[in-house]
């Protein structure tokens, strides 16, 4: 009889519709298929059940079947949920993240965050002229389309002219960009980066990208699509005090709900207009169902219980607490140099070190193991309102335990512990 794993790759191409949720993310004892979730809980058919940090790949930041979210979502459900032209809730969601975001003088929807990446890309190459493409090659991903596939060691399948045009920088590295600029002169279009992911920008990092854009007339670009709705419920760049002409968002825009956004300056975004008589066009995002009104709805309710919850500062401390708590824990089990926990307190990561002072997915694996034999899925650390003080509790007493076993592993091999498959990297050149 085929078991769910089997069964998943039997139909769908990598067993999921994200790279993320495959299972060569996951140990071998992780659940290989959910059925339900409810506030940071999951569940298996068999009604086994976990605390998660995974968080739907952080896009669940109220909880799981949040009600009030939900009950939004339904009402435009029964409204109609997509109409022939556009909607009230369509205009009222624009206008509210238009207030929000301070880049944001016009709004673009969309499903997906890919979508709303090559969108800005489109834009800010219609805008200049130009086709190069600055990337920062400390963030993992922005898009599932060519002009970023094609920088991956993924690129099977994607023409040479089109990997040509997208070139990498370093986060903090500001000669490694004016390297770009330098070598090609007035030929790039944008550059496109996430405000932070685990380290901050040191020493005016983020406006000294804006200004070199500025000098070579470039289109700066800040992906937000992980530090929004999480770093600052105004963005990252009310955080870090920068405004860049276009930002990209997603994932926690909704709790859930498939909503992402490109915003951004109006003389940039309304290339994709039609009210500038004469000019020529620029075919931009046109999705059927980019507008679709339960999602829309959800994000309307999803920023009213921010406010009303303070759900930001919620993330903000109790990812210091992990923090603090999984380094004691890892102290404890004399694995200081060994498993590090770190970040933003909203945002956190935790690392893993093999004698040799070298990042091990080995060690990796069996931490994620050994904390689901102890009920906690942790693949990443994706923080919510529905995280409290139980849950931390639980948590660090699964992992004190998983910390024991990894301080043995060190000293007699991880494969003596480790059951199955190591965890391996997302973006790889061969199976």
């Amino acid at each position: 009889m085929k078991g769910y794993s089997e069964k998943l790759n039997d139909v769908i191409p990598g067993g999921a519709h994200t790279y993320s949720r495959g299972d060569d993310q996951y140990p071998e004892n992780a659940p290989q298929i959910l059925e339900r979730g409810e506030g940071c809980y999951v569940w298996e058919p068999d009604g086994r059940k976990f605390l998660d940090y995974g968080m739907a790949l952080r896009a669940v930041t109220l909880g799981y079947g949040y009600k009030p979210v939900a009950e939004a979502a339904i009402t435009e459900i029964y409204k109609g949920n997509n109409l022939t032209r556009p909607s009230v809730t369509e205009l009222e969601a624009a206008e509210l993240v238009r207030e929000l975001i301070p880049c944001a003088e016009m709004v673009k929807f969309a499903k997906n965050g890919s979508t709303v990446t090559t969108a800005a890309i489109k834009l800010a190459r219609a805008y200049t002229g130009r086709e190069i493409v600055a990337a920062c090659a400390d963030h993992p991903f922005f898009s599932y389309d060519d002009w970023f596939i094609g920088s991956t060691v993924m690129d099977k399948g994607v023409d040479i002219d089109t990997k040509r045009r997208t070139v990498k920088f370093n986060y903090n590295d500001i000669p490694s960009l004016e390297k770009i600029f330098a070598e090609h002169p007035g030929k790039v279009a944008c550059v496109i980066l996430e405000p932070a992911t685990g380290a901050p920008p040191r020493d005016n990092f983020l406006h000294k990208v804006k200004a070199l854009c500025a000098r070579n007339g470039a289109v700066f670009i800040l992906d937000e699509m992980i530090t929004g709705f999480r770093f600052h419920l105004n963005g990252a760049q009310t955080l870090f005090d920068v405004k860049p002409d276009l930002a990209t968002f997603g994932k926690g825009m909704a709790n859930g709900f498939s909503v992402a956004a490109l915003v951004g300056k109006k003389e940039i975004m309304d290339l994709g207009g039609i009210r500038n008589e004469g000019a020529e066009r620029v075919f931009l995002v046109s999705t059927t169902h980019g507008a679709e009104m339960c999602g829309l709805g959800a994000l309307i309710a999803s920023v009213a219980e921010y406010k009303k919850h303070k759900v930001v500062e919620h993330m903000w401390a109790y990812g210091e607490k992990l923090i603090n708590g999984l380094n004691a824990a890892a102290k404890e089990a004399g694995l200081a140099e060994n498993f590090r926990a770190e970040g933003f307190a909203c945002s956190p990561n935790y690392l893993t070190f093999g004698k040799d002072g070298k990042g091990s997915l080995p060690l990796r694996t069996l931490f994620s193991q050994e904390m689901i034999k102890n009920g906690v899925l942790m693949p990443w650390i994706a923080l919510s309102l529905a995280h409290g003080d139980s849950e931390l509790d639980q948590t660090l007493t699964a992992a004190r335990a998983a910390l024991k076993t990894c301080a043995l592993a060190l000293e007699d091999g991880v494969e003596k512990h480790l059951r199955g498959r190591v965890v391996r990297p997302v973006f790889r050149r061969h199976n």
